[in-house]
């Protein structure tokens, strides 16, 4: 990982042609660590990135922390920013605005990422010009992964493989390489932790390539607590799941939503009208109502999709001209 590479270019010198051999710049790695209270184990997680990684900026992001996170993190040799706003969605926006670096890893400050698996990841990124590396979490049943968690975890993955395509094997990952160009492209509109699946979905709705790996994922140490609710933060992920997936796939929605209000509105209707034909009377007169009431929804239903559809393509084609402009990751 260490060793220097080099690129050259041929250049025209009185009619004969000079190869010129330059170093070639190793790519600036900037190492992010989200927090809060987590003063038991920050320490050893700064001191073990810096290990792997020597020539990398290793950032912690304190999110309100009440104990010695600051302290510990500062001691440990890492730069330490604030972001007052509670939730890992607010800490992710703002670390990927105000840091600059070629490529970001991202992990969390409870110890139970593997550091060592860094470099790896990182020289796979930089070799196959790829844009995001999910480190997929690989773990014995207990304490590391519950039950509960790993439940969740296969259900939303399979739902988000069903919603915007490609089946991930962690969407939840909180362990991840990103190039330059997802980030600044990126546009971190969640606050909380479902915002691993907004980043999968911004991949997936950009067809950025990327790749996943194994990971070792451990137990909290002791003094650690995890901050994830399975329920409140399980019914907040799903919600945010819905709605970018009406940002994403409009014309699905509301397209859905014209079939089953035109089914239900014609079944509704069907005997009324035979009624009509027969007698040439409408006794039913409310029923005549909600049926033609429910026609007209679906109809806008479907003029909402359609106009939605638009505005989604527009936006993507931004992001995606967004990205363009950004360079691919330099190999190490």
């Amino acid at each position: 990982l260490a060793a220097k590479q080099c690129e050259s270019e041929q250049t025209d010198f009185r009619g004969g042609t000079v190869e010129v051999v330059r170093p070639a710049q190793a790519p600036a790695i900037a190492v992010i660590l989200p927090c809060f209270n987590e003063a038991a184990a920050i320490g050893d997680v700064v001191r073990a990135f810096r290990t792997v990684l020597p020539t990398a900026r290793v950032y912690v992001f304190d999110n309100r922390s009440t104990d010695d996170t600051r302290a510990m993190a500062a001691a440990a040799g890492a730069i330490v920013r604030s972001e007052m706003r509670q939730g890992k969605g607010n800490v992710v926006r703002r670390k990927f605005a105000d840091v600059e670096a070629d490529v970001y890893v991202l992990a969390d400050g409870d110890g139970t990422y593997d550091a060592r698996m860094a470099p790896r990841m990182i020289e796979q990124l930089t070799a196959e010009n790829l844009d995001m590396i999910v480190g997929t979490r690989v773990a014995p049943p207990g304490r590391a992964f519950p039950p509960g968690h790993r439940f969740g975890n296969q259900m939303f993955n399979t739902l988000v493989a069903h919603f915007f395509g490609r089946d991930f094997k962690d969407i939840f990952s909180g362990y991840r390489v990103f190039s330059r160009r997802f980030v600044k492209s990126f546009p971190a509109v969640t606050n909380g932790f479902d915002i691993e699946t907004e980043m999968t979905v911004h991949a997936l709705e950009l067809r950025l390539p990327v790749a996943e790996i194994d990971t070792h994922y451990a137990e909290r140490p002791a003094g650690s607590a995890s901050k994830l609710r399975t329920f409140r933060d399980g019914f907040r992920i799903l919600w945010a799941m819905l709605l970018l997936f009406k940002q994403v796939r409009p014309f699905v929605l509301f397209g859905a939503a014209f079939a089953l209000l035109s089914l239900v509105s014609v079944g509704l209707a069907w005997p009324v009208l035979i009624e009509f034909v027969q007698t040439g009377l409408v006794p039913r007169v409310p029923t005549a109502l909600l049926s033609t009431g429910m026609m007209i929804v679906a109809f806008l239903s479907l003029a909402c999709g359609l106009i939605l559809h638009s505005v989604s393509r527009s936006h993507l084609e931004v992001k995606r001209l967004q990205y363009l402009t950004l360079a691919a990751p330099r190999p190490r």
